[in-house]
């Protein structure tokens, strides 16, 4: 496998649309603030993704060397623990996201003005400390807080902050089924390796509450999804922002594969709900810019 090939899958392309979805709905809402600024979009889009794939390979790096991504791993190959790439090489790969994150994000700072540089600041030192630094958000806890708030609030209302210069109530609910479906990633993933994480002392919210705990967080981060997006039905006065209760028969089937399966079986629990978040993303996003 070539050394473009192991980044690539280190990225880990299945969980992309949480870094996609916020900006196409940010996007939909500037447009009903303001008016779209498509190119100014699209810079917002490359940068977020750019975060979201230095997160991953930091998450790549910081759990190898902290022993939680062993041999009984139950996910997918990770690129450092397999002895693919060197912690070195993926550190590299990591700052040169970053990096390539920033580049962008002047854009948006030179157009949209400090607030966008704070969001890109937090966001990136957010990405690190999620399994890295001396308090490392995921092994306590927190990741589900940290991906609701900046997969979620942060990424959808900076959008439209960025493309709109100012925020509306609309950004604030358009981005809690967002964040919510984001998350609900991040709990398949957390559920599938509850017993490894245990193991090297990676307290999860699934490690804390156990599977039951795991889906009743998920069945909660579904119906919050769906409710918003009632909720906005009935906020903008039209019937297209329920065009995403289109994807609930694929959350039912994600929240039952959930409870029925346990270890690599998950895998396929986990890219099924990255594509709900996808699908429901843009479903909702057509149907506040249409309403």
């Amino acid at each position: 496998m070539t050394g473009a090939a192991i980044l690539l899958r280190a990225a880990r392309p299945q969980t992309l649309p949480a870094g996609l979805v916020p900006v196409l709905v940010g996007t939909a809402v500037a447009h009903r603030t303001q008016g779209a600024d498509l190119v100014l979009g699209l810079v917002a889009l490359a940068s977020a993704l750019f975060i979201q794939i230095g997160a991953n390979y930091a998450n790549d790096v910081f759990d190898a060397e902290k022993g939680a991504d062993g041999p009984d791993r139950v996910g997918p190959v990770r690129a450092v623990a397999a002895g693919l790439v060197s912690a070195s090489a993926m550190r590299v790969a990591m700052w040169a996201s970053f990096a390539c994150a920033t580049v962008l994000g002047a854009i948006l700072v030179e157009r949209a003005g400090w607030p966008v540089l704070a969001i890109g600041i937090a966001s990136i030192l957010a990405a690190i400390a999620y399994t890295g630094g001396p308090y490392p958000l995921g092994y306590h806890g927190l990741g589900d807080v940290f991906v609701m708030i900046f997969f979620g609030l942060v990424a959808v209302v900076g959008t439209v902050f960025v493309e709109a210069h100012h925020v509306t109530p609309l950004a604030w609910l358009a981005a809690v089924p967002v964040g919510a479906l984001a998350t609900a990633i991040l709990v398949v993933n957390n559920v599938r390796d509850r017993v490894t994480d245990a193991r090297v002392g990676k307290r999860t919210l699934a490690v804390r509450l156990g599977k039951r705990g795991g889906l009743a967080e998920q069945a909660l981060l579904f119906a919050g999804a769906f409710g918003c997006a009632i909720a906005t039905s009935w906020w903008l006065g039209s019937l297209w922002p329920l065009l995403p209760l289109a994807t609930l028969p694929w959350a039912v089937r994600a929240w039952l594969a959930l409870r029925d399966r346990e270890g690599p079986t998950l895998n396929e629990t986990l890219g099924a709900t990255a594509r709900l978040l996808l699908a429901f993303g843009v479903l909702y996003a057509v149907g506040i810019a249409v309403a």
